[in-house]
């Protein structure tokens, strides 16, 4: 097939006017296309009167070489081939390999250990989906919270309760693969080409359900409710893991992809010795805007055939200190996701349509390990704890979560709002101050009313801010060396997100795979 780059399409353009564009630009009649395919698409709204998709797409055409032979330009050239290509060879285990872990990293480490026939055994401390949306509701509706079976531990981890987002900044032609398995497993087929890829909590939950029933078939085994208290070295090799209800697992390969929700089980590593270290992360609140006022800020009045918009902002401080917006979800919801008892947390979900009234999103500064207090490996956790526990109190328990009116916030205004908080189960109107530091405090403020100065309204003093927003990545590294290992215990994989190596789910699952790749290639016979 042949691929053409910066295919430009109006945003109500359908395939025949895409076909047509793709045989103008390659030199032929229309009926010369046979097929069409989009590679890659993105929304160019820089012009409100002018926006339009720009596309990567792959024509199949009847004389491929003698097409190419007549046309030039750099956008047009021979459609690669990004088709994963396993290792070859064939690996076996003298124990099963034990993965810890079903969010992201460890599910696509799971799924490929299967598919090259390793029959790997899946360790996950939280529930099934349906278990998990049974304690989530529980949580949302009545503040009872199950701290093993929450948002952010059970199957698929804390991005089966999120937007779902599947961009990253990794080039890795891994990715592809990944992107393949969710749309194999029911996610839409457009999460191919977007470039702002998602999925939506709503689907994602049977997507990974799906990815499950994949590995069991091919002879893996996941196991809920199986939380690992300790793991097994001897000689500078891991040997196995040991469940909290007393069982050893046997196994000299174990992926550790806990995320970075799993406090307990950092704590168990860094008493054994294991080689941790502090790691900068961000934390803030979440901002919650009316979705139209986001919609008519990027695209301009009038109703246009365009998906809900989005936006991205950063902003450097006076003193040299980032802030930033992180995983914004266009109508979406702010959620409550604790996973430890007297200690509020929240993030933020869409649905696939993404129909919700409010958009929110993250805004996040900075916080480095100079800030911790502390050189401590675990002293970012403990730093994260404290302003999780300080958001509890001043909610008043029972994690009702503090909220702050921008206005408010910003020492303008203390008027009423005609945004609706959207966290369950409640808000409690109070001064954010009293939960930060002074310098993240400070940070929010200044950068708010220049981000105001590049997106029209998002210093608006009825947009609501809720707190606290602290699990945007993990506080703590799990060193490991080039085999991939820890050089605390040879075989033992720190794997994703938790373990400091990613920052997404797509991200976290090519880690994943890493890890099988190298656990494949260590049991070559």
């Amino acid at each position: 097939m042949i691929r053409i780059t910066d295919l430009k399409l109006p945003v109500n353009g359908g395939e025949e006017q895409l076909k047509k564009r793709a045989a103008r630009a390659l030199g032929i009649p229309f009926e010369g296309v046979i097929s069409i395919k989009i590679f890659r698409r993105s929304l160019d709204a820089r012009k409100k009167d002018q926006i339009h998709y720009v596309l990567v797409v792959d024509v199949e055409v009847a004389n491929e070489k003698k097409v190419l032979a007549k046309v030039t330009g750099k956008n047009i050239s021979v459609t690669p081939d990004l088709s994963y290509v396993f290792p070859q060879g064939k690996a076996e285990c003298i124990n099963r390999p034990v993965v810890v872990g079903f969010g992201p990293g460890g599910m696509f480490a799971a799924l490929l250990l299967a598919e090259m026939g390793l029959k790997p055994i899946i360790l996950e401390r939280g529930g099934d989906v349906e278990s998990r949306k049974k304690a989530i509701s529980l949580f949302w509706e009545e503040g009872k919270l199950n701290s093993e079976n929450n948002v952010q531990f059970g199957e698929g981890g804390a991005g089966t309760f999120s937007d779902g987002k599947l961009t990253t900044r990794i080039k890795d032609p891994r990715c592809r693969k990944v992107l393949e398995e969710f749309v194999a497993a029911g996610a839409p087929e457009d999460i191919l080409y977007d470039a702002k890829p998602h999925i939506g909590t709503d689907l994602l939950q049977s997507v990974v359900q799906r990815i499950r029933e994949k590995i069991l078939s091919l002879g893996g085994e996941v196991r809920f409710f199986a939380k690992v208290s300790d793991i097994l070295v001897e000689g500078g090799q891991v040997e196995g893991v040991v469940l909290s209800d007393g069982e050893t697992i046997q196994s000299n390969d174990v992926v550790l992809a806990i995320g970075h929700s799993a406090r307990d089980t950092f704590e168990m590593l860094y008493q054994k010795g294991a080689m941790l270290e502090q790691k900068p992360f961000a934390m803030g609140v979440r901002i919650e805007h009316p979705q139209r006022m986001i919609d008519i800020a990027q695209y301009g009045e009038g109703d246009k055939e365009l998906p809900p918009a989005d936006y991205r902002l950063t902003y450097t401080t006076k003193k040299g200190r980032g802030v930033y917006t992180f995983c914004m979800c266009p109508g979406g919801y702010v959620v409550a996701a604790a996973s430890e008892e007297g200690r509020l947390a929240i993030n933020g979900m869409s649905e696939h349509a993404r129909d919700g009234e409010n958009a929110n999103s993250a805004l996040l500064v900075q916080v480095f390990p100079k800030d911790f207090g502390s050189d401590h490996p675990l002293g970012g956790m403990y730093f994260q704890r404290d302003l999780e526990e300080k958001a509890f109190a001043l909610g008043g328990g029972n994690y009702t979560a503090p909220i702050q009116r921008v206005g408010a916030f910003l020492g303008k205004s203390k008027e009423g709002s005609t945004v609706s908080p959207s966290y369950r189960p409640n808000t409690k109107e109070c001064n954010l101050a009293e939960i930060f530091p002074d310098f993240m405090t400070e940070a929010m403020k200044e950068a708010i009313p220049e981000m105001g100065k590049r997106l029209k309204g998002f210093d608006r003093e009825d947009a609501v801010l809720t707190a606290v927003e602290s699990r945007s990545s993990s506080p703590v590294r799990i060193l490991r060396g080039d085999d991939g290992t820890s050089p605390w215990a040879k075989g033992l994989y720190p794997t994703g997100e938790g373990a400091g190596y990613a920052g997404g789910i797509i991200s976290a699952a090519v880690d994943g795979i890493l890890a099988a790749e190298k656990i494949f290639s260590k049991n070559l016979v």
